[in-house]
């Protein structure tokens, strides 16, 4: 972590001791960290949302914040035989003031804890300035280092150019109508947004691939596995529509991004691709299983259109379909591609990123992901401009075994927060219309 270098134009006396107090802070951060890692809310199927909801209240009280919750009606998201169940519960905090809202996105949804953890996955588990924990990284970690930036602000009295709005959001790992979606639709959200879903490096968000995840229920019918005679096997039925499937896996791989690939890529463009991620089905030894289940995941660039991409699968799992079999598909999740999100704040965000980080203006460059985000859907409603930050890195284990942060990032990232907040942070690059307001 980079020593804070001495007052300078950047900020006044007053900012440099809110910046110190972040570190000071850290015990109190981990305490909340490890409080949030402790609710499950993986999704599937995101059962945690009510309960972590009464968890952020409990620890935002302290910032005077003001909070709503917004549910999810259930005609949008639920799917029967879907994966998701519980209220979708999505938690807006402010605080208003006058000054113009800058929103700070997060989502509460966690994938589910994969197999090989060699740490308990909702245990807070530090070690070596590591933070083992699902979630850690993405991306509770981020919001325990925006607790700890607006507590710093609270106890050094710093005044603030924006009303901080958290929007603490369900269902964007791979839900089928996201919180930010819903709130975006019904005209809640106000300001820019600062989007937590992204990594501790000196980006340029390029935008992203959309993604979508299709549930085949191959249906067979059951008899005992004695007599045979007159089964339909759905597992063997399934075995050519997934052989198809695999086929198509390398010919939609040849479909590049013209979108600039992330560095660690070391050249490689950013692809399309189709993965079966799940399947279940059978359950005795002795009976025919009548149901199958396979779970698609199907990632797509801008340059691709869904209609296409899903109207590719379905014709190669009617082709491979046997005679007598019935395969029926449901889409169970969808988030649509991000377009370009650049606009006036960025070189604010970028001086309060090399802030906390210690990045260069150099080392900044311009990247898109074959990762996805739900803010292709707040675009759609005419917001734009979206800010990314957050704490992932390339040796982050995000979405697998021991996903961890460190203590470094939550700190950095804490004091890229509070200057991008503060007034009295290089004042010269708010954009007018805000300085106006």
């Amino acid at each position: 972590m980079p020593n804070l270098a001495p007052q300078d134009s950047s900020r006044d006396s007053s900012l440099t001791r809110a910046l110190d107090h972040i570190a000071g802070d850290l015990a109190g951060g981990l305490a909340d960290l490890a409080r949030m890692v402790a609710v499950d809310t993986a999704f599937p199927p995101g059962a945690g949302y009510v309960v972590f909801a009464d968890l952020m209240e409990e620890l935002m009280a302290p910032l005077d914040l003001r909070c709503h919750r917004v549910c999810v009606p259930e005609a949008l998201w639920h799917v029967a035989g879907g994966p998701a169940h519980g209220d979708r519960v999505n938690l807006i905090a402010s605080r208003p003031c006058g000054k113009p809202v800058c929103g700070l996105y997060f989502h509460v949804d966690t994938v589910p804890a994969a197999p090989d953890w060699l740490r308990p996955p909702l245990c807070l588990t530090q070690e070596n300035g590591r933070l083992y924990g699902l979630g850690a990284a993405d991306m509770k970690g981020a919001i325990a280092a925006v607790l700890m930036a607006l507590r710093a602000a609270q106890a050094c009295g710093i005044e603030l150019a924006y009303d901080p709005m958290l929007l603490l959001c369900t269902d964007e790992e791979g839900g089928l109508y996201p919180g930010v979606r819903y709130l975006a639709e019904q005209g809640l959200l106000e300001g820019h947004v600062l989007n937590f879903n992204g990594g501790a490096a000196p980006r340029i968000w390029a935008g992203c691939f959309g993604v979508f995840n299709l549930l085949l229920r191959v249906c067979g019918r059951t008899v005992h596995a004695g007599d045979p005679g007159a089964a339909v096997n759905a597992i063997e039925a399934a075995l050519p529509v997934m052989a198809a499937l695999h086929a198509l896996k390398p010919m939609v791989a040849q479909r590049v991004s013209t979108l600039p690939p992330p560095p660690h890529f070391n050249g490689r463009p950013l692809a399309a691709s189709l993965s079966i991620v799940a399947a279940r089905g059978g359950g005795s030894g002795g009976q025919v299983p009548a149901t199958f289940e396979i779970l698609l995941s199907r990632r797509y660039p801008p340059e691709e259109s869904f209609d296409a991409a899903l109207g590719e699968i379905e014709r190669a799992i009617t082709a491979a379909t046997p005679v007598g079999v019935t395969v029926e598909t449901t889409l169970v999740g969808h988030l649509i591609p991000t377009g370009d999100p650049g606009g006036p704040h960025w070189p604010r965000w970028q001086q309060a990123l090399s802030l906390g980080f210690g990045f260069a203006a150099s080392e900044f460059r311009r990247w898109g992901a074959s990762t996805c985000s739900d803010f292709g859907y707040v675009q759609r409603t005419g917001m734009q401009e979206v800010l990314l930050g957050g704490l992932a890195r390339p040796d982050s284990n995000i979405h697998a075994a021991d996903e961890h942060t460190t203590t470094d990032d939550l700190i950095g990232l804490a004091r890229s927060v509070l200057a991008y907040l503060a007034a009295g942070f290089v004042p010269h690059l708010i954009p007018r219309s805000d300085r106006a307001a």
